[in-house]
């Protein structure tokens, strides 16, 4: 298979993967905690402590493996990691659909924590193909694809499981094995032989070498704490979003389907239409102060906002925040060569696995105290929007002067 060129074509095909595998991911959503609550004879309380443990373990896969397929696709190429791992996906998709009991779809689960490395290996992929300059709309793009998935999947998984709750790991199966043959035929390897890493270095591919690989500079070192901050901001809105607007305003899931479907369309529409327009106007370090400001204020709203009207307020305000993403993966891009983009990205996929753990904890636990206390329920929202003023703080202390 012959290098591409950088180029749209190249692009296309990479942004065409990444959303059938993220329409996969959503696709299961709806229908997991069902099939667990089946799992444990109907036992919604057992239940959603398995789910908890689902969602911890799965992140704790991406914290260990995303730097070691990062650091793969650096030796021997992008493509064969995407395409194995969408392979794989598809396999296990069908193992979860044929589960007959808790355990194997536990399993299952591991698995798909494990495979799911087509996002950051994308992300990789993206910063083979295009100049530096051209990144962050580029990989802003990618985060419109990402959404993509998320919010048609569960709108098909919904409709699917309620037909049958199995029929959407059949369908997430699909999806996968359908997203490995067309990378199979029209997918072109975008890292050439000779920007490669000579050979495979374990110590590069476990979690602490790529760690390692964010303290080579004083900027990289800076953006890869900010990165961390905001993905620990970011994961407060799955972990009590639901909870939270039942809480303050007594919706229904219907209301909360509509406005999380708000959410993300607003967020794709400033990914894939606004981020080039911002960062040529303000350059990349002033679009991520931008992106972290107003998303700080939008979860001020959150947290503040005492009628369902101006709760609205802070969609908006999020959907820019979309700014600060791809702004800060390009800068962090532009920090490390050719043969380490892959562990790069691979090292990001980490540090969110670490805040998929920590988030669901940290959120909850501080959004039930203030409950139980009938103190007040924004806390939680609070403290997402000073994560986002101090990810600001630290990513400006390493700009370059």
């Amino acid at each position: 298979m012959t290098t591409a060129a950088p180029g749209r074509a190249a692009f296309a095909f990479i942004f065409i993967t990444v959303a059938l595998d993220m329409l996969a991911l959503g696709v299961m959503i709806p229908v997991l905690p069902k099939l667990i609550v089946s799992f444990q004879g109907g036992d919604v309380a057992q239940a959603s402590i398995v789910v908890g443990v689902f969602g911890f373990a799965w992140a704790l896969m991406q914290f260990l493996f995303q730097p070691l397929l990062g650091a793969l696709s650096d030796r021997y190429g992008r493509r064969p990691i995407i395409l194995l791992s969408n392979l794989g996906l598809g396999a296990d998709y069908v193992l979860m659909a044929l589960a007959p009991n808790i355990v194997w779809l536990f399993v299952g689960r591991l698995i798909s924590g494990f495979a799911a490395a087509s996002f950051s290996t994308a992300s990789a992929y993206i910063a083979d193909i295009t100049p530096a300059e051209g990144r962050a709309a580029r990989f802003g793009m990618l985060g419109a694809a990402f959404g993509l998935g998320f919010v048609i999947g569960p709108a098909i998984g919904g409709w699917l499981g309620a037909i049958d709750l199995r029929l959407p790991f059949w369908g997430a199966a699909a999806l996968s094995l359908l997203n490995f043959a067309y990378g199979l035929f029209v997918l072109p390897e975008s890292l050439s032989r000779d920007k490669r890493t000579p050979r495979f270095v374990w110590a590069s591919a476990i979690v602490g070498g790529a760690w390692g690989l964010l303290r080579s500079s004083k900027t990289l070192g800076a953006l890869g704490l900010s990165a961390f901050l905001y993905y620990l901001a970011h994961e407060s809105l799955p972990a009590i979003f639901v909870l939270y607007t039942d809480h303050r305003f007594g919706w229904d899931p219907a209301e909360i389907g509509a406005v999380l479907t708000a959410v993300g369309v607003g967020s794709m529409i400033v990914s894939g239409g606004v981020v080039r327009t911002a960062v040529n106007w303000l350059g990349e370090w002033r679009a991520l102060a931008v992106g972290l400001a107003f998303g700080a204020a939008s979860f001020a709203v959150y947290a503040l906002a005492p009628t369902p009207a101006i709760f609205f307020v802070g969609i908006p305000l999020g959907a820019i925040w979309g700014l600060a993403g791809p702004a800060e993966q390009a800068l962090m891009s532009r920090e490390v060569g050719a043969d380490a983009q892959g562990q790069l990205q691979g090292a990001l996929g980490s540090i969110r696995g670490v805040a998929g753990m920590v988030a669901p904890l940290l959120f909850a636990q501080i959004f039930a105290a203030s409950v139980k206390a009938d103190a007040f329920a924004g806390a939680a929202y609070l403290l997402a929007s000073l994560l986002l003023v101090a990810s600001l703080a630290v990513a400006w202390s390493g700009k370059p002067k």
